[in-house]
């Protein structure tokens, strides 16, 4: 491949000097002569690109969309990390009981219902997101009012205090002795259930506490559980694989009776 471009300084110095050159067909050869002129030539190689510049085949490639805008409605009940509004820049800002995550999309923090507002007082060109926690409340809250938190927790009703006597002694619910020698006697604690509601998509369950409560007043019976007892849990274990495996018969026996559609 180098042959062409030799022969070309080759004549060249072949003209310019009175040393006659031979043609060979050896490459060193010829560049034995060249050398032993008067004017030595010179050789030059161009490279060439070995890939396309600019063009339409290095732009911008069509990937997927990122599924941007807004997750939640305004007035829908959220819990904690939802996301709400996803976004690229700040279009939208958390407000009330809301963050920012570092892709500018704006979650919640706190269960409640959810606000779209503007707040002219904080800022008069933005727009917030914001979590209100009974579905009747409005954003923005009124200047210098309190800044509503829920803590996650729960209003308990609380009972005034009885007085006590002299020589009574009172820990937590439990009474011992009221003054005039009877027998010690424990109060129960009365709480108010706390009403749950939600939407769609959302289950709630009751608490733990009321559970066992209702537990220990119809005498329900538990077996103990014993550490390192695998016969039991090879028991259950079995049992759970049998029920699947029915389930499975059942589903697959009712795929087979449909009828297939022609296409």
């Amino acid at each position: 491949m180098l042959l062409p471009r030799i022969w070309a300084p080759a004549r060249i110095a072949a003209s310019t000097s009175s040393v006659s050159i031979v043609p060979c067909s050896r490459v060193l050869d010829t560049l034995r002569v060249a050398r032993g002129s008067a004017a030595s030539p010179t050789l030059s190689f161009a490279r060439h690109a070995s890939h396309q510049s600019q063009g339409r085949a290095n732009g911008a490639k069509q990937g997927p969309g990122k599924r941007l805008g807004a997750k939640k409605t305004g007035g829908q009940y959220v819990i904690p990390g939802n996301i709400i509004f996803k976004q690229r820049g700040t279009d939208w800002f958390a407000g009330e009981n809301c963050k920012m995550g570092r892709d500018h999309c704006v979650y919640a923090v706190e269960s409640g219902y959810v606000r779209y507002y503007r707040d002219p007082m904080k800022h008069p060109k933005r727009q917030y997101i914001g979590i209100v926690f009974d579905k009747s409340e409005t954003l923005p809250y009124p200047p210098n009012a309190a800044r509503r938190r829920k803590l996650n927790m729960l209003a308990v009703r609380r009972d005034p205090e009885p007085a006590t006597l002299e020589g009574q002694v009172v820990v937590g619910d439990l009474q011992v002795g009221d003054g005039t020698g009877s027998v010690t006697s424990i109060r129960e604690t009365i709480r108010d259930d706390h009403v749950l509601r939600g939407k769609k998509g959302y289950a709630f369950r009751e608490a733990n506490w009321s559970i066992g409560r209702a537990g220990e007043r119809s005498d329900v019976q538990v077996k103990k559980f014993v550490p390192g007892d695998r016969w039991t849990a090879w028991q259950r274990s079995k049992a759970r694989k049998d029920a699947n495996a029915e389930k499975r018969k059942l589903r697959n026996a009712q795929k087979a009776s449909k009828p297939k559609r022609k296409r």
